[in-house]
């Protein structure tokens, strides 16, 4: 018997995913709350380890898996060579590796255009951080003195960095600044 399998993808803490999958009967739901700029992502890493032959991966939409192009590919083509069928609930597209050449234009248009969008905000931030750093306004992102502190005693009771991060809460780049000279 398939499982049914929630993917959900915000890119931020702070975001909500209530309108994602929402009203969709699902056995188990994997939940990432960082970028989709590549797939090093902790929910998805459990959920490539845990389907099997015959589940079904639902996704809110196809932005949510990836917003690169090619990973984007990488992930239907390997979950589908292992027998395993996503639907991308807003676009209304299923992947069950049949071999549909419609779907597959479209799924690598919109994963085109997803990527263009990200790459597009991106370019929006560097412009706007540019004219604020120009008018004295931009500062960059503060600081967390204390959850640095907390890095460099964890880092010199041996614990790695991996560890520390999980253990906080937080990205491994900020344990690698916290422990850089």
């Amino acid at each position: 018997m398939s499982a049914q399998i929630g993917y959900i993808r915000v890119s931020t803490i702070e975001q909500s995913t209530a309108r994602q999958l929402l009203n969709i009967q699902l056995d188990k739901v994997f939940t990432d709350k960082c970028s989709g700029k590549d797939t090093n992502r902790p929910a998805l890493t459990q959920l490539r380890e845990f389907v099997r032959d015959g589940d079904i991966i639902h996704c809110h939409d196809i932005s949510r898996m990836a917003r690169s192009t090619e990973d984007l590919l990488r992930l239907v083509k390997e979950f589908t060579a292992e027998n395993i069928t996503l639907k991308f609930h807003k676009e209304n597209l299923t992947f069950d590796g049949t071999n549909n050449p419609m779907q597959q234009l479209m799924l690598t248009m919109l994963g085109g255009i997803y990527q263009f969008e990200r790459a597009m905000i991106l370019e929006r931030q560097r412009e706007g951080i540019a004219i604020a750093k120009a008018k004295g306004k931009y500062r960059g992102k503060q600081v967390n003195q204390q959850l640095h502190n907390q890095i460099r005693v964890l880092y010199k009771q041996g614990i790695n960095k991996t560890q520390i991060a999980k253990q906080l809460g937080c990205a491994r780049a900020t344990v690698y600044k916290a422990l850089s000279p």
